[in-house]
């Protein structure tokens, strides 16, 4: 039989007789849902999304909703799956929800896909997310999401010079001038980002 998922559950279950670090992490769920028919990421990803993005949907479906999303995009595969499957768009259509919770959940969906991962970190850009970010992060009403907006623009522009690039440029357009900072300082990325997150601390 050539199932690459049913090989590697089987090599997974060889390996757990003898393995118990194998053991305690379990077959791969990937191979299991292949194997038995259940739906894929992608499938659980889009209809998530489906949940996420319904103003129909009480919140707390939605935040339920979010989560499970934001733990699938904890896998690199499947954030960087994201543009295949034209989540971005909708994703950050959610950035101007009028619930603010709404908007947190998506700035933090936001800051873990983009998360030490070079091709989503470039999706985004190219998405208009750091922009969007911005003027949460300076404007929104609520002072937690303002601060999930500036962590989620530390994510983006760490190692990620375009990144950074666009947040200082941003930043001057907003009136905030900052220096000219190279992305692999983490010094002065940090300070950039620190005194971001100083700002999202103004008086509501």
């Amino acid at each position: 039989m050539n199932d690459p998922g049913l090989n590697n559950l089987l090599k997974c279950t060889d390996a757990s007789t003898t393995d118990t670090q194998t053991l305690s992490h379990g077959p791969d769920p990937t191979a299991l849902a292949s194997l038995f028919g259940g739906p894929s990421d992608a499938e659980l990803m889009k209809s998530s999304m489906v949940v996420m993005t319904s103003p129909l949907t009480p919140v707390p479906s939605r935040r339920t909703a979010f989560e499970n999303f934001e733990q699938l995009i904890e896998n690199l595969d499947n954030a960087n799956n994201m543009a295949v499957l034209g989540l971005w768009t909708p994703l950050l259509q959610q950035l101007n929800s009028e619930e603010a919770e709404v908007r947190d959940m998506a700035t933090a969906c936001v800051k873990t896909a983009v998360q030490n991962n070079l091709p989503t970190q470039q999706k985004a850009l190219e998405m208009g997310a750091v922009p969007i970010l911005i003027g949460i992060a300076l404007r929104d009403q609520e002072g937690g999401v303002r601060k999930r907006a500036a962590r989620a623009l530390s994510a983006e522009v760490r190692n990620f010079q375009n990144g950074l690039d666009a947040l200082l440029e941003g930043l001057r357009v907003e009136g905030v001038q900052e220096p000219k900072v190279d992305a692999g300082d983490m010094q002065a990325v940090d300070g950039v980002v620190e005194r971001l997150l100083e700002r999202t601390q103004r008086s509501e």
